[in-house]
């Protein structure tokens, strides 16, 4: 690419090397599961998590904005989505993460060694993800369908979590094509494919192009607040294989915005 109720079922068969996918958001996957346990999860009045699949080896949720991954420090940011899983799936173990205030796709282990399997998978970029998001202003084109920004990322430690592009930081690219511009508003629909995993990466790169993220206290600017809610950004697509049967998974999930 240029400069991605409570009832027992048996396991379903996955068969070996060909491709499956899976449209979300949805609350009962399409798919029988062993687990008896298996359904949409429900958290709080506030969120609510829909689990897109569920066998041996992973599981594939749709995680709500405003949720953490894991806990955090201090009393207050122990509530998170990874504990609530494991009540249901005490054997389901992290992989990857989101922001908190990002909504969408995202992958758990079921076991260490599907974690291990998939962990690698991240680290050799065998694994992609694409995200949907809304920036401020109106954003061109690149002159190809899709554009490229490789700026490096480092850790802003006197203002942590922040980040900032930075000559020291590490690496980073992202590819990014533009959607459309919505009829209310200065704004661009924007999609997102990261080929680096920083932290923060879409939210830094999108404010170093001068078009942040709608809804970003971190990143956005001082004249945009009003102009969302919540963080625009929704983790849309992922394609991965299968620790156990290596197919090839594609799951989707339509932003709420």
């Amino acid at each position: 690419m240029p400069s991605m109720t409570s009832r027992d079922h048996r396991l379903p068969r996955l068969a070996r090397g060909d491709d499956v996918s899976v449209q979300g958001p949805c609350t009962v996957p399409s798919q029988p599961w062993t687990d008896r346990h298996a359904s949409a999860i429900a958290l709080t009045d506030d969120f609510k998590l829909s689990v897109l699949h569920a066998d041996e080896a992973l599981l594939v949720l749709n995680k709500p904005g405003g949720l953490l991954c894991v806990p955090g420090r201090g009393e207050d940011k122990q509530d998170c989505l990874s504990r609530r899983v494991q009540q249901r799936y005490p054997d389901a173990l992290v992989v990857h993460r989101l922001d908190q205030a990002t909504s969408g796709l995202l992958v758990m282990a079921r076991g260490a060694t599907a974690q291990r399997f998939l962990s690698d998978a991240f680290a050799s970029r065998q694994i992609h993800k694409r995200y949907v998001a809304v920036v401020d202003g109106l954003l061109d084109p690149p002159q190809d369908e899709w554009g490229q920004i490789d700026l490096p990322i480092l850790l802003d430690w006197p203002n942590r979590p922040r980040r900032i592009i930075d000559p020291q930081g590490k690496p980073s690219t992202t590819h990014w094509r533009v959607l459309g511009h919505p009829l209310a508003g200065q704004t661009t629909r924007v999609e997102l494919e990261p080929v680096t995993g920083r932290s923060h990466q879409l939210r830094v790169h999108l404010q170093a192009l001068g078009h942040p993220i709608l809804g970003d206290a971190l990143y956005g600017m001082p004249t945009s607040p009003g102009k969302a809610q919540r963080l625009l950004l929704h983790a849309t697509r992922l394609e991965l294989t299968h620790p156990v049967s290596l197919q090839t998974m594609v799951f989707s999930s339509e932003p709420p915005f």
